[in-house]
């Protein structure tokens, strides 16, 4: 039985204190603090391991994948695997890709995309018929939203919270850019 002011590591090996330096108490106490903080972060980050798909249906392609997203169970990002960059969604459970009808059109160009954690919105920058902007998807209406309509701007890298009630991007008019931070609809939100 451990007493009190003892120590059983692996092996059997067990260490009373009392009859320890004081140097050597303080070191055997940091490699015991040490040894559990690393093994309470085993396993994280862990690497996910997907496997090629030369038909298109998976996360990795013959195309070019670039700017992933991850948010729960989802990991959203864009490809050129069907000749245009277009927005695609991977279900890491199901270990499928998410049908998006509605969201990917021959004259648009993606960019950038976030997923909220269920799913359900996916936003992205976009240039359409030459004009950037910043859209929402809703994956229940099957819509895609422009929320940057009525800005006279140049938009970038957007990020959605978590419940898909806030979306956050950068957009300038003048060099300088800043961030602006809206709802779902477009308000622009005040943070203070």
């Amino acid at each position: 039985m451990v007493g009190r002011w003892e120590i059983s590591l692996k092996g059997g090996m067990l260490y009373n204190l009392h009859k320890l330096s004081r140097s050597s108490t303080i070191l055997l106490l940091s490699l015991v603090l040490i040894s559990g903080l690393l093994a309470g972060c085993f396993g994280y980050p862990r690497i996910l391991s997907y496997p090629f798909d030369s038909g298109g249906r998976g996360l990795n392609s013959l195309a070019s994948e670039f700017n992933p997203q991850i948010s729960g169970r989802y990991i959203v990002f864009v490809t050129d695997r069907g000749g245009s960059q277009d927005v695609y969604l991977f279900d890491t459970i199901t270990r499928s890709l998410v049908d998006l009808p509605g969201l990917n059109t021959f004259d648009t160009m993606a960019d950038h995309p976030a997923v909220s954690q269920d799913g359900r919105y996916v936003v992205f920058a976009a240039s359409r018929q030459g004009k950037s902007g910043i859209f929402l998807y809703d994956r229940e209406t099957r819509q895609s939203r422009n929320l940057t309509t009525n800005l006279v701007a140049q938009f970038r890298n957007p990020t959605i919270s978590a419940d898909g009630n806030r979306i956050a991007f950068e957009f300038t008019n003048d060099g300088q850019w800043d961030i602006l931070v809206c709802d779902r609809f477009g308000q622009k939100l005040n943070i203070s």
